[in-house]
């Protein structure tokens, strides 16, 4: 799940000026390094488009098939581990590739691109521009069009190929002409690959308005039985020293996100976790909602690994929503900090 505030270059900037600086001074230590970028190699069975979206849209249409929009950036690892599960790998190895050449036009464009797209008559910008009016915040996007060229569908940040297939299925099944995704996902996502794992951090609690109003940051974590990630997302990141203490500055609560159980949610109505997440359109699993002072402040709806969750819990956790817009704006300061004082900062732990 990688920013839009290109967090690379930035970086490589930031590093170039150190680097600079140290020549003259011979005074501050060798500035660290960011690790865990990777290449995005796009398929070569990606559609060959003059990024016309009215014309793709026609054409995919009559052979039956959506535009599936893959929207990335360079060096993004998240971007290359979608590509390689799911685009790359095929369906008999646990992929979704023929599945999409069936039934999908794909197509690739760079957020941080300056190729013109037609997006319809009255957008007609570079892939940077079209980006930032679309409001593609991270990477992967995937945007899914149908043949009128409007977005029927859309997934942000990676998924497994298990949890993609069903993305897939709901806009080849023209579903989303009755019903959002997440209720689709529930209803046919039912096999058991999780059981929920404890963790001493967390906190038993159902009034999430009373736990609000009580001045501590609250964090919320959905899952349930369905999920490919909620283990890995334990292991990796909740099991780690560095997570531990950001986390003991919340109320952490963990639930089951199929259960219709009832609680009260933040704004003080009855209702279950499973209707909770409905309501707000979050499909992934693990999700976590993070708030601070009565308000949301961040959330985790694709996948996100150590760095930046523990940057993402810092930024509720201590506040620093007080000085910074977005927990992206915050993790860019302490990026740089950290790399200034020498030290690497792998993005993919």
């Amino acid at each position: 799940m990688l920013p839009i505030n290109y967090k690379f270059f930035v970086c490589a900037f930031l590093l170039s000026i150190l680097s600079i600086q140290q020549l003259h001074a011979n005074e501050s230590p060798v500035a660290g390094k960011i690790l865990g970028a990777a290449p995005t190699e796009i398929p070569d069975w990606f559609k060959e488009s003059f990024l016309d979206f009215r014309e793709d849209a026609i054409e995919a249409a009559e052979e039956g098939k959506h535009m599936l929009v893959f929207a990335d950036l360079k060096g993004c690892p998240y971007c290359a581990k979608m590509l390689d599960d799911s685009f790359k790998t095929s369906v008999k190895d646990g992929g979704n590739k023929e599945f999409i050449q069936q039934n999908f036009d794909a197509i690739h464009i760079n957020i941080k691109g300056s190729r013109e797209v037609t997006f319809d008559d009255n957008l007609i910008v570079s892939e940077k521009k079209l980006a930032e009016a679309l409001k593609v915040k991270f990477t992967p996007t995937m945007l899914f069009m149908n043949a009128d060229n409007k977005i029927v569908s859309r997934i942000s940040g990676y998924r497994s190929p298990r949890e993609f297939q069903q993305v897939l299925n709901y806009v080849k099944e023209k579903a989303y002409e009755t019903t959002d995704f997440p209720s689709y996902r529930k209803a046919n996502l039912t096999d058991s690959v999780y059981e929920l794992l404890p963790h001493n951090k967390f906190t038993e609690i159902s009034n999430f308005k009373k736990a609000l109003d009580t001045g501590k940051p609250l964090a919320i974590l959905f899952e349930d039985k369905t999920c490919d990630d909620c283990a890995r997302f334990h292991k990796e990141t909740l099991d780690l020293p560095d997570t531990h203490s950001q986390m003991s500055k919340f109320n952490f609560v963990r639930l089951d996100a199929l259960s219709d159980k009832e609680i009260i949610d933040t704004e003080g109505n009855k209702t279950t976790a499973s209707d909770w997440l409905a309501k707000k359109r979050i499909s992934y699993r693990p999700a976590v909602l993070l708030f601070g002072d009565g308000k949301l402040r961040a959330d985790v709806t694709g996948l996100i690994k150590s760095h930046h969750f523990q940057q993402m819990l810092a930024y509720v956790g201590d506040k620093k929503f007080k000085e910074y817009e977005t927990w992206l704006d915050y993790e860019d300061i302490v990026t740089a900090e950290m790399l200034k004082s020498g030290k690497n900062v792998d993005i993919w732990k």
